[in-house]
């Protein structure tokens, strides 16, 4: 195997500064002591996303050589909202939400992680912090500093609109480096001037200045931008298996060997055509994260709906309620089942988006007699599906009103 540092280093994409993590590596060795490997990941939507895991694996290769890896969970900064890499300021979370986010969090990243070798905690331990605190933080840097960031220089050259918030968020993750005592701090490419800065904040408060390991950003489901959850274009790894399968086949062509490479590891199957390779990749990831059956029972319902074109054997049924036996307005029963909107419903329907049991319904009649519909099967685009079940209102079906 080769040395630590090389092994560590070796599908990264910088290492900063040159040199340093080898020296630290062999440091920790003489000392007889682990290195502090951090991550911080802000609980802005339920899921952890399959860009996270490529930083998450390799934080799993700091702790198979011995390390300890923090895992923040910044409850704290989500209140905030990073704006790396945006060109706008983030639309704010509710405390209630922003909690509901972070206690799915830790097991998602147990998943890829050694629970038993992870140090977990919030940053709202330390960063809900006394004013004259935050100002000696404030302290650390200067404004011509924080326009060194290529989105913020961007935003303020074409005046568009920068918070004072969001110029504290790199200094409110560098002190997370700080509360810590972290030697190593990993992320994307995107995130490499909050990792520099964070070295600038604990040389401010007397403290060692961490290395800093970035790693390759994962393209989303559309293929260009990043995955993320703000452009909804990721793969959660607590989602169904079903949806899991059935997104990674959705990925553009040229996505494909990025998604091989920092998934997986490896390189796309020789002699193996884009459909090919994408089903192979589809069941590797939901076999990761949901077991070997469960991969198998994804491809054959993927196949089942989708090649043979036939119904789900399992169909979650949705109760919508009729006068007598009234009609059955479409885009009220589309807008029950799928929580989409009347006019997003009205689209659909004329686009031919829309099917009750396997047979497209046209958007030219938007009402039709509920006995034509009820416990049949009722489809959106390629991979929703409800039975509706009719409720008489003023009755309980099968019997006499009381």
């Amino acid at each position: 195997m080769a040395p630590p540092a090389a092994w560590l280093t070796r599908n990264a994409v910088e290492s900063l500064p040159e040199g340093e993590l080898a020296r630290r590596l062999e440091a920790a060795e003489r000392e007889g002591r682990p290195l502090r490997v951090k991550l911080g990941i802000d609980p802005t939507a339920p899921d952890i996303h399959l860009g996270f895991t490529v930083v998450l694996q390799k934080l799993r290769e700091f702790q198979d050589l011995g390390h300890t890896v923090v895992l923040i969970v910044g409850d704290y900064t989500a209140r905030v909202g990073d704006p790396s890499g945006r060109s706008s300021t983030r639309p704010v979370l509710s405390a209630a939400e922003i909690d509901a986010n972070a206690r799915t969090y830790q097991e998602q990243a147990f998943t890829v992680l050694d629970s038993d070798r992870v140090e977990v905690r919030r940053n709202s331990e330390w960063l809900d912090m006394a004013t004259d605190e935050l100002f000696a933080l404030a302290r650390t840097t200067t404004v011509a500093r924080m326009l060194e960031r290529d989105d913020f220089a961007r935003r303020y050259a074409a005046r568009v609109p920068i918070s004072i918030l969001e110029l504290l968020y790199p200094l409110l993750q560098g002190y997370d480096s700080v509360a810590v005592h972290a030697d190593v701090e990993l992320g994307g490419t995107d995130q490499t001037f909050n990792l520099l800065l964070g070295r600038d904040v604990q040389r401010a408060y007397g403290q060692p200045e961490q290395v800093i390991l970035t790693m390759p950003i994962l393209p989303g489901l559309d293929g260009s931008r990043k995955m993320s959850k703000s452009w909804d274009n990721y793969v959660g790894v607590a989602e169904a298996p079903a949806e899991i399968y059935g997104k990674t086949l959705s990925l553009p062509d040229e996505a494909l060997a990025v998604w091989y490479e920092l998934l997986l590891g490896e390189p796309v199957p020789d002699g193996a055509g884009p459909r090919e390779a994408k089903r192979a990749l589809a069941r590797r990831l939901v076999e990761r994260f949901a077991g070997y059956d469960a991969a198998r029972a994804a491809e054959a319902a993927f196949d089942r709906v989708h090649v043979r074109h036939e119904i789900p054997e399992e169909v979650e049924e949705v109760p919508f309620t009729v006068i007598g036996e009234g009609a059955v307005h479409l885009p009220a029963l589309l807008a029950r089942a799928f929580g989409v909107s009347s006019s997003e419903a009205r689209r659909l329907l004329s686009q031919g988006g829309v099917r009750i049991d396997g047979t497209p319904l046209g958007g030219e009649g938007l009402d039709v007699p509920g006995p034509t519909i009820d416990g049949r099967v009722l489809q959106l685009g390629k991979r929703r599906f409800a039975r509706v079940h009719l409720e008489i209102e003023g009755a309980v079906r099968g019997r006499e009103p009381a």
